[in-house]
């Protein structure tokens, strides 16, 4: 069974979006890439170099282009403008380049999204051409308006970023998914495994994560856990569980035409 993921009209394979930060280096990040086996890599553009500064190492050369879909994202900006004008950076760096993350931050100590400057932002974005894939709250209303914008995708927040505290929140969460149109990522909060197949069970297109993965005690290890993690929820949850009984025992094994009697 061909079971793609589509995001802004193309096919991909894997549910898992991953993040380039916060590794020891360039070639750590890739062995950690290559584990999960995600084929859209997000990269913070005010943190990473992808050609911004000539004389220094570039992701580009470790995760190329060719092999990777990039995700250009505005991590540490914090009104619409600044996000903006990040992303109009971004497309120049990558040659035309429209697939894009948009965060905006509300403050600098819980990272939590400031929806305002993030639906400003996502008006203008689309506007202009740009793929939108948006880090919003777990509020279902607001992921409904930005899809009205035209995002083509809704990110809401497990829990805060890098916390690795799980899904918080599984009702709005699931809110969200059954009422979206466009795919429906979680996005930070994840620390484990497990909290991976849970977001997948619940029924979303995928997950992205950086720090559950970078910041493990062995990264690489850890991205193929994920790997198999969101194909085990996926699988999960096309498959359809079982119902939940509440003291209503059920044996695994007939009562009845037993062997001896």
């Amino acid at each position: 069974m061909s079971d793609f993921l589509l995001i802004a009209g193309k096919a991909y394979t894997s549910r898992l979006l991953v993040g380039t930060g916060k590794y020891k280096d360039f070639a750590e990040t890739r062995a950690a890439v290559k584990a999960s086996g995600a084929e859209i890599v997000t990269v913070a553009i005010r943190r990473t170099n992808i050609g911004q500064d000539p004389n220094q190492p570039s992701l580009l050369d470790a995760l190329p282009p060719s092999e990777f879909t990039y995700l250009p994202n505005t991590a540490g900006c914090y009104s619409a403008d600044d996000a903006v004008r990040t992303l109009r950076l971004a497309r120049e760096l990558l040659d035309g380049h429209d697939l894009v993350k948009l965060e905006v931050l509300g403050d600098q100590q819980t990272l939590f999204p400031n929806m305002p400057e993030t639906l400003k932002a996502a008006e203008t974005l689309v506007k202009e051409g740009f793929k939108v894939m948006v880090y919003c709250s777990d509020d279902p209303i607001q992921a409904k308006i930005l899809e009205g914008i035209g995002c083509v995708a809704v990110m809401p927040l497990a829990s805060l970023i890098g916390s690795g505290m799980g899904i918080l929140n599984p009702w709005n969460l699931k809110l969200i998914i059954e009422s979206a149109r466009v795919p429906v990522f979680v996005d930070a909060g994840v620390g484990t495994a497990s909290d991976a197949a849970i977001a997948m069970e619940l029924g979303c297109d995928g997950v992205l994560m950086n720090t559950a993965i970078a910041g493990a005690q062995n990264p690489v290890l850890m991205a193929g856990a994920m790997k198999k993690a969101v194909e085990a929820g996926r699988e999960a949850f096309l498959a359809g569980r079982m119902p939940k009984k509440l003291y209503s025992a059920t044996p695994s094994s007939p009562t009845t035409g037993l062997i001896g009697k």
